[in-house]
């Protein structure tokens, strides 16, 4: 049964009437910090992990928009297609597309096979269906609502999206913000972003948002490195491996963290292992004259947020070389449940 059309609230007719086009509503973005916000009026939503989206519906005529200003209505028809019939008249909302994976999480893997299609969407909708997240409400009924505190933006949002299915509220919580991010964290999502009940909707990076991730650590063996590009000194990033039985896994390569002592120091030590053989004997590692690779006996420590289903590392973070384990002892590390 549809549900029934949304009344518009008495006290929107004093807010002022908004243009909806794409200009009018530049985003809001949270500020990274490491610790959990405390104290009261803090409200805890998922870190979705997806891509940004805006939604426009001005006119009946619905229109999806990227952070970087690209118009994407035609990369998700059925989030277009579920934002049409909503009641709430000529509306703004904030939100995030992502693709859900067999556990009901989100999976920037699999979102990507529907990130840059402008062929084949159709088919490629039924495959991997996307689902939009939205937790901000910016418009409604042509009125501006980003005056208005975030938790009164939020009850109207809830209204809007009281039936679940290709457009779903994004809930939140309130209360032990640490609670939530260790429970994000332990059922492997990206993080938390803790937002002020009472913020209106600023534009630019706010401290009234902030986003708190979800990170995994472990040891590599390096098996080799990339040529530095720009002004980038020494090398570009190094390639990583973990074994499995005797062989060395390809798991991919990680540049950022090294500041340029860091890159001349490790750079300094890898020369000397320069070899032709790739050590990798599993995996795809890339090909090319940029490419070197160097006898794996050195251990370092990457931070990064995932593994892919192709056994990579997703934003890895290079942290320091590790003198303490030896490169047959590198495995992959998995969680598991103590009995006690």
């Amino acid at each position: 049964m549809a549900a029934p059309p949304m009344r518009t609230p008495r006290r929107l007719a004093t807010l002022p009437r908004v243009r909806l086009a794409p200009a009018s509503f530049p985003l809001m973005l949270p500020t990274l910090v490491e610790e959990v916000p405390r104290g009261p009026g803090w409200l805890f939503e998922l870190k979705w992990d997806g891509v940004r989206v805006l939604a426009l519906r001005a006119g009946g005529r619905v229109e999806l928009w990227a952070r970087s200003g690209a118009r994407v209505t035609d990369r998700y028809p059925e989030i277009a297609a579920a934002l049409a019939p909503l009641g709430g008249g000529d509306l703004a909302l904030d939100g995030e597309v992502v693709a859900l994976d067999a556990a009901g999480r989100p999976s920037f893997e699999r979102l990507q096979r529907r990130m840059h299609l402008v062929r084949d969407v159709a088919r490629a909708a039924v495959r991997v269906p996307a689902t939009a997240y939205f937790y901000d409400c910016l418009a409604l009924f042509g009125r501006d609502l980003r005056g208005l505190p975030l938790a009164d933006r939020k009850a109207l949002l809830r209204e809007l999206l009281a039936a679940p299915g290709a457009v779903r509220y994004a809930d939140h919580v309130e209360g032990d913000g640490a609670a939530f991010l260790d429970a994000a964290c332990k059922a492997g999502l990206e993080g938390v972003v803790a937002k002020r009940g009472d913020a209106r909707y600023l534009a630019g990076r706010r401290t009234e948002w902030r986003k708190i991730k979800c990170v995994k650590r472990q040891e590599f063996v390096i098996g080799g490195y990339t040529d530095p590009k720009g002004t980038r000194a020494g090398l570009g990033a190094v390639h990583l491996g973990v074994y499995e039985g005797d062989d060395l896994v390809y798991a991919g390569r990680a540049g950022s963290g090294l500041d340029r002592a860091g890159l001349d120091e490790l750079a300094a030590r890898l020369r000397p292992l320069t070899t032709e053989r790739c050590p990798f004997t599993r995996g795809s590692p890339p090909r090319g004259p940029e490419h070197h690779w160097v006898r794996p006996v050195l251990v370092c420590e990457v931070r990064f947020s995932e593994w892919t289903s192709e056994g990579l590392v997703r934003h890895p973070v290079y942290l320091g070389l590790r003198t303490d384990r030896r490169p047959r002892e590198v495995r992959v590390e998995r969680a598991v449940t103590p009995r006690s």
